[in-house]
């Protein structure tokens, strides 16, 4: 077995004294469980420690790796003069867990490197390591933008890579959980924050890895997490395998969470081939969506479906009801793909005849037209979810307390320049919030003068 051990932890430069000036002592656990994984670590002996962290180079659409034979870091932008870290990477792994990456279709490598300093998401791990741990190598890997299943196959990659060397590894995934615990934290309270660590926490408790998956894009966005995608990372190192598991410390007086975790793998066990059942649930979960999906959403998903197939606009289907036929509206098309946002396309004011056409060419629109992502393939379609959004005729208001964010959506406008977002979203619940993504979108300052509209909409799902 090459991977011995994994490990979460948080990375707060302020756990390093140099950097706490006594503040430190406020989360004593967590110091008491670091000095305790790290001190397993120097027994364990480990040829590589591969820390996953989400404060290196980050891309949307690539894992990056860092390249290289060395390199250092420290603390200075955090107050710290003292702290200094200097690792020497294991290009043979690096190179073997690229290569396994490219064979398995996962965007993931060591180009596009910008910074090669260590992160303090690196920095802070490997600050008590070293303090029973010298002679080893590290494997230095970020997360991305990529789905949950993206980052669990690419840790497989590194399980698979360490095990056809016979390298002793340990996986070290470097995160915190929530920061919004508390008002004074620094992005102030959420309800979601303590909910989430509450979840995860439990996740790690069990060794729960699904659960890890399972979060909406939405729910953890608005926690104000960092750590989930490199927990999902090494939990695909440790697939197929069982997992004694133990939650060593929980704490967030300064308003984040920071949790320490241990993680042993023993015996091959199919059971514990996440992917596999992320995917057997997640299929399951459209297939109950599909057969419950009405005829709005239903002229959505053929009318995407046929053109990614045959590239044509389907005609007008016989037998949908008045309301689709006869009636106009602005119409937003949604499309999603493993709880995340995969598409959205819509109009504000009518432009074909009806609904149905509406829905017809925005669905279209929502799968092959939106600019922030690759047009979908046909490989996709059976991964979809689809929603669609039938709005009412907007209303001028004067101030923000006209808004609510579950019922009405919102327009801004300022001469030719509009901007429009929809409501009951997930992460969105404030108006303040909702009319700053409105405004970025039209591509209007806020110190400008602009106009609002409100709008109610029916949502078919």
């Amino acid at each position: 077995m090459s991977i011995i051990a994994a490990y979460i932890v948080p990375h707060p430069p302020l756990i390093v004294p140099e950097v706490g000036g006594g503040q430190e002592k406020k989360i004593q656990n967590t110091i008491d469980s670091y000095h305790r994984i790290a001190r397993e670590i120097g027994e364990l002996k480990p040829e590589t420690v591969v820390v996953i962290t989400p404060h290196s180079i980050m891309y949307q659409d690539y894992i990056h790796v860092s390249p290289g034979s060395s390199a250092r870091g420290d603390l200075l932008k955090f107050g710290d003069n003292k702290t200094r870290i200097q690792v020497s990477y294991d290009s043979e792994l690096v190179s073997l867990i690229e290569e396994l990456a490219a064979e398995e279709g996962i965007s993931a490598g060591t180009l596009g490197e910008r910074d090669k300093k260590l992160d303090h998401g690196t920095i802070v791990p490997l600050f008590f390591i070293g303090q029973y741990l010298q002679d080893h190598r590290v494997v230095r890997v970020s997360i991305s933008g990529l789905s949950p299943r993206e980052h669990y196959r690419f840790g497989k990659c590194i399980k698979a890579a360490a095990e056809r060397l016979s390298r002793r590894t340990v996986i070290v995934a470097s995160g915190d959980l929530s920061h919004r615990l508390i008002e004074e934290g620094p992005y102030s309270f959420a309800e979601e924050g303590p909910a989430f660590d509450k979840l995860v926490t439990e996740a790690m408790a069990a060794g729960d890895f699904l659960t890890f998956m399972q979060f909406e894009e939405g729910f953890a966005e608005a926690a104000g997490e960092c750590g989930l995608r490199s927990f999902i990372i090494m939990a695909g190192t440790l697939d197929g395998m069982s997992v004694d598991s133990e939650l060593l410390s929980y704490e967030g007086p300064f308003g984040v969470g920071y949790a320490v975790a241990a993680f042993y793998p023993g015996e091959s066990e199919d059971a514990r081939r996440i992917d596999v059942l992320y995917e057997e649930e997640g299929k399951m979960e459209r297939e109950q969506i599909r057969a419950e999906e009405d005829e709005y959403v239903s002229l959505a998903r053929l009318s995407l479906e046929s053109y990614v197939r045959g590239r044509k606009y389907i005609e007008r289907p016989p037998g949908l009801s008045k309301e689709l036929t006869k009636q106009r509206a602005g119409v937003f098309v949604s499309l999603k793909k493993e709880g995340r946002l995969r598409g959205c396309i819509g109009t504000i004011s009518p432009v074909e005849d009806s609904i149905a056409d509406e829905i017809i060419r925005n669905a279209v629109s929502a799968g092959t037209g939106d600019p922030r992502f690759d047009p979908v393939t046909e490989d996709e379609l059976s991964e979809l979810i689809y929603s669609v959004d039938v709005l009412g005729d907007p209303e001028p208001i004067q101030s923000m307390e006209e808004l609510d964010v579950v019922r009405y959506g919102v327009i801004v406008s300022r001469g030719r320049k509009r901007g429009l977002l929809l409501p009951n979203l997930e992460g969105v619940t404030t108006p303040e919030q909702q009319v700053e993504i409105a405004l970025k979108k039209a591509g209007i300052s806020p110190h400008e003068d602009y106009q609002m509209e409100r709008f109610e909409v029916v949502r078919h799902k």
